[in-house]
């Protein structure tokens, strides 16, 4: 009786040591919202939990993780205001990172803003998903981007290893075409929606990109200790083809986003190369990030 009680506990245990595939932080800030109108949205105070928990307790994929494994990552909510009860307009920042093989650091693998994340939501509304089947906005959206969370993650370990959760998104984003009023769901408009996020992550024509973040993570910053000159190399190439793209795909949200994420990683690694790799580096980064250029011109005024 003892062996199966024991059994048992292992059993329970091993079980127990495995987890869910995100580790999410959600943060809601409701300033601009309780500013600007004097409803009683004390109810809101519910919603973080509740996105917590839909986020990191349900099963996403059928891979195992241990709790180590998780996929650090943020959902920053910005509640602007609330036309009528329970229906909200807000923004949310989408933040993924990734531990870098052999050290501490931990490198940010995508960052994006959904400048319309618009829901309704009520304390007596039930929030649950259907595969396949729109039920509403805030678990439409929350599902679209835990596949997105997996998609750049997996793609960052395998090539174009995300594939299976890029059409997952692509999937909910159908079925909330049909059933949301929430134009960011749709074609039109915006190109930096996440209509656009997920057709520009199943599009052809950045599948070298999508293929290069592999090169980039995996093959580079994973052993870039051991040989930073090839590395730098690899990612003067790899700007090089988002170059190429770019010509393509002028303005595209899934390398805007790229860059996002990368800008001061990308100095960092290329302010320790020669003069010679700096300097075509700044060229590449000042045509394909220009916002950041003179952050980037730091690269060919700054001594060693």
């Amino acid at each position: 009786m003892k062996q199966v009680v024991f059994l048992f506990f292992l059993m329970s245990f091993a079980f127990s040591a495995r987890a869910q595939e995100l580790n999410c932080q959600v943060t809601i800030n409701s300033d601009q919202l309780f500013a600007q109108q004097k409803t009683d949205f004390s109810y809101v105070n519910q919603l973080k939990g509740i996105i917590t928990e839909f986020m990191n307790n349900r099963r996403w994929t059928n891979d195992q993780f241990a709790v180590s494994e998780r996929i650090n990552c943020s959902l920053s909510i910005n509640l602007i205001k609330s036309l009528t009860q329970g229906a909200f307009e807000a923004t949310a920042q989408i933040t993924v990172t990734r531990p870098v093989y052999g050290t501490t650091y931990e490198t940010t693998i995508f960052s994006y803003v959904d400048r319309s994340f618009n829901f309704v939501y009520l304390p007596t509304t039930p929030v649950y998903f259907r595969d396949n089947q729109f039920t509403d906005d805030l678990t439409s959206l929350l599902a679209f981007y835990a596949n997105v969370i997996l998609a750049v993650d997996y793609d960052t370990f395998s090539k174009q290893g995300g594939n299976p959760y890029v059409q997952r998104a692509f999937a909910i984003t159908n079925l909330a075409q049909q059933g949301s009023p929430n134009g960011a769901w749709q074609t039109g408009g915006d190109r930096r929606n996440r209509y656009w996020l997920i057709e520009n992550m199943q599009n052809q024509q950045l599948i070298p990109f999508r293929e290069g973040l592999y090169t980039y993570h995996r093959m580079g910053l994973d052993i870039f200790a051991s040989n930073p000159v090839q590395i730098r190399k690899q990612m003067l190439t790899f700007l090089g083809t988002i170059r190429t793209i770019g010509l393509q795909l002028p303005n595209s949200v899934l390398i805007n986003s790229f860059f996002d994420a990368k800008s001061q990683e990308l100095y960092n690694i290329f302010y320790e190369g020669t003069p010679t790799e700096r300097k075509q580096a700044f060229d590449l980064l000042s045509y394909l990030d220009p916002a950041k250029t003179e952050n980037y011109r730091k690269l060919i005024t700054s001594g060693q």
